[in-house]
């Protein structure tokens, strides 16, 4: 069993970016070059390692947020991987608020596009510290000025503040592995030409990012930002301690800003947090790390967790309206009753409201 990590001495960075401009692959670089893999693990081969699921490989694509955490320079870094596509723009939203900082990626050729804009509109509305990677600086129609102005133009138009003005840029050729805080000198389109690796990056990220905020000396206190599932301790409550410290065996409370009335306790039978990409079990945790707690069985995202002396809430977390509208009804063509085994309407309705308990970007109406 892991015991505590200093709150001074862990980073909660989230990685933004418009869809395909690199986030996961610049990930796996972090996960290998950490040591996190022995060179004989299958992961040192494989690409987008945190896309797990089979339709995130198929469609080449981060559906849901995941993190996963490496130790560097004796600092843990969790690591929040976003999705970058229009459509799952709730899932960034609902986890940016674990993070204290945000790197921003993106592509030397595409410039800034649309979710760029979206997901630094959020980061910079949470005041999250920003990092710019200009990425693929390898390709061949990489224009690096176009693209620098690009991101000036687009800080300058979202900023909320003279400070956020103020940010730190880096290069990088993603399926290389490789970062640089000034542009490398060379062929940098000539594949494997030029020497590097990420730990220009991991430096600036343990100096620039702000360790979490939060008093350990408070009775504990977490948002519920994701949920999870394990075939043994059952549901997962996932999120950052905002304040206070947990241990195995403690009693909390659930409260939920949509039922005031309702308060649903519960006591930690166990205590995870991520150890590469996945869940250990721990004896403590304080504020500011991002944690797993068995033993509630709640689905509320965007709940408070927290010691049953308080009686506080968290502010909701606001989601954008979904992009996307899908209506059901019955099939009146003549192939009606052919599709398939399980198509009557109340099976379907039950596999959405199961769905909505878990995503809240997911909004039911009935007609």
């Amino acid at each position: 069993m892991n015991t505590v990590q200093e709150k001074n001495k862990i980073r909660n960075v989230a990685t933004i970016a418009h869809v395909d401009h690199g986030k996961t692959t610049l990930v796996d670089a972090f996960l290998k070059q950490t040591n996190l893999f022995r060179n004989n693990q299958e992961e040192m081969g494989q690409d987008r390692i945190l896309d797990s699921s089979d339709l995130e490989r198929e469609k080449g694509i981060t559906i849901t947020a995941k993190t996963a955490s490496i130790i560097y320079k004796e600092h843990k870094i969790n690591i929040i991987d976003t999705p970058g596509h229009a459509d799952f723009g709730g899932e960034v939203e609902r986890t940016l608020g674990m993070a204290d900082g945000a790197l921003l990626i993106v592509d030397a050729q595409e410039g800034t596009m649309p979710q760029t804009r979206f997901v630094l509109k959020k980061a910079l509305e949470l005041n999250l510290k920003i990092i710019v990677i200009i990425n693929k600086i390898d390709k061949k129609l990489a224009d690096y000025d176009r693209t620098y102005s690009r991101i000036q133009d687009l800080f300058l138009n979202l900023a909320n503040s003279e400070e956020q003005l103020d940010f730190p840029v880096f290069y990088a050729i993603g399926r290389e592995g490789k970062v640089f805080e000034k542009f490398p000198e060379g062929n940098v389109k000539e594949a494997n030409s030029i020497d590097g690796d990420v730990y220009c990056l991991l430096d600036k990220i343990i100096d620039y990012i702000p360790e979490p905020k939060g008093d350990i000396e408070e009775p504990f206190q977490m948002q519920i930002s994701n949920l999870d599932f394990d075939a043994h301790l059952g549901r997962k409550l996932i999120g950052k301690i905002n304040n206070g410290s947990i241990k195995p065996g403690e009693k909390v409370v659930v409260l939920d800003s949509s039922n005031l009335n309702t308060k649903q306790f519960g006591q930690v039978k166990v205590l995870q947090t991520k150890n590469g990409l996945n869940y250990v079990d721990i004896d403590k945790a304080v504020a500011g790390d991002i944690i797993a707690i068995s033993g509630i069985e709640s689905t509320a995202i965007g709940a408070t967790v927290c010691h049953p002396e308080r009686t506080d809430i968290l502010p909701k977390i606001e989601i954008s309206n979904p992009s996307v509208q899908i209506k059901f009804a019955a099939n009146s063509s003549p192939l009606a009753g052919t599709e398939g085994e399980f198509v009557t309407a109340r099976l379907v309705q039950e596999r959405l409201e199961k769905e909505a308990e878990i995503n809240i970007n997911l909004k039911i109406s009935k007609v």
